[in-house]
């Protein structure tokens, strides 16, 4: 058994994953605030599938977090993870002894990409060799997995698409440039720039273009190009079978994926190598509700599972 936990802003999602990989108990609870609180979150999420998911915490072998913010390489310490209140924090440090088992940790994103690739393996159909989760939510990244392992990069940067800059005369980015993928497509760019008080200001923008104002008609369709902008570099830097588009910007559904089809076929018209592509058949959305994050944190855990069992292999001869 292994258990993954996807550490979010608000709440904490946890699974746990039997040996034929199937989710075996789920629950949520809040997300603590602050370095002391997340790590009691991780803590109390595991105890919470034995109490509350009927769990045998005792056949637990290892444990994932996926944590937004930066993974230093190699190690389970978190940085910059500033919407948890966490400026630094070796959270596998903390939370191993209490739990007794391998702790690995890994950015939310590359986690919710291996999940999401082993939620498309299906029994009698051909899993994609390579596939990249496309995040839009407050921000922009992406994680890529291929061949089932999920590429990092020299420093654990692969996927960051959301800086890279596609309009330099476009609106300014908190990175400091301008014309950032996520200054045009991310949820908290977009909110601050709608500039209305709203629960859900992505839907609100949506809904008021739809009504036909301007300034909301113009916030869409720059989501619209960034979210396409960020399809084109994934496909043509990694050459991706498919891109899973996930977070909570998606909860526009089928909304949000016509706009980005549409400018993606839009774009391809006057070139014959884009249109060979076929962008806009290789986009789909990641179902709603979906454990992705947690079930990709359990796979993380896991790694670092096997790793323990061959280091003690090899001490014991």
């Amino acid at each position: 058994m292994k258990v993954g936990l996807d550490v979010g802003g608000t709440k904490t999602d946890a699974v746990a994953v039997d040996d034929g990989g199937s989710i075996a108990g789920r629950i949520r609870i809040p997300t603590g605030w602050g370095p002391d609180a997340v790590a009691q979150t991780v803590l109390d999420a595991v105890g919470a599938l034995g109490r509350e998911a009927g769990v045998d915490l005792s056949a637990v072998r290892s444990v994932g977090v996926g944590i937004p913010g930066q993974i230093e390489p190699g190690t389970g310490r978190v940085v910059h993870a500033v919407n948890l209140g966490v400026e630094a924090l070796d959270l596998a440090d903390v939370v191993t002894p209490r739990l007794g088992v391998p702790v690995r940790v890994e950015n939310d994103v590359k986690a919710a990409a291996l999940g999401a690739h082993a939620l498309h393996r299906v029994p009698g159909v051909a899993a994609p060799d390579s596939m990249a989760y496309l995040n839009l939510g407050t921000g922009i990244a992406a994680g890529i997995v291929t061949d089932g392992v999920l590429w990092r990069g020299a420093r654990g940067t692969a996927g960051e698409v959301g800086h890279i800059s596609v309009d330099p005369s476009g609106p300014r980015c908190r990175c400091g440039q301008r014309g950032c993928i996520e200054a045009f497509a991310g949820g908290g760019a977009i909110a601050e720039r709608w500039a209305r008080r709203s629960a859900l200001p992505v839907r609100d923008v949506f809904d008021a273009a739809d009504a036909g104002d301007a300034s909301a008609r113009q916030l869409r369709a720059g989501l619209a190009q960034g979210v396409a902008a960020a399809v084109r570099v994934l496909v043509l830097t990694a050459d991706v079978d498919i891109v899973v588009l996930g977070g909570g910007v998606t909860a526009l559904g089928e909304r949000l994926l016509t706009d980005v089809a549409a400018v993606l076929s839009a774009s391809a018209e006057a070139s014959p190598f884009m249109r060979s592509l076929h962008l806009a058949e290789r986009i789909e959305l990641l179902p709603p509700g979906s454990p992705a994050a947690a079930l990709g944190a359990a796979l993380v855990g896991a790694e670092g599972d096997a790793a323990h069992d061959t280091q003690e292999a090899l001490i014991n001869g």
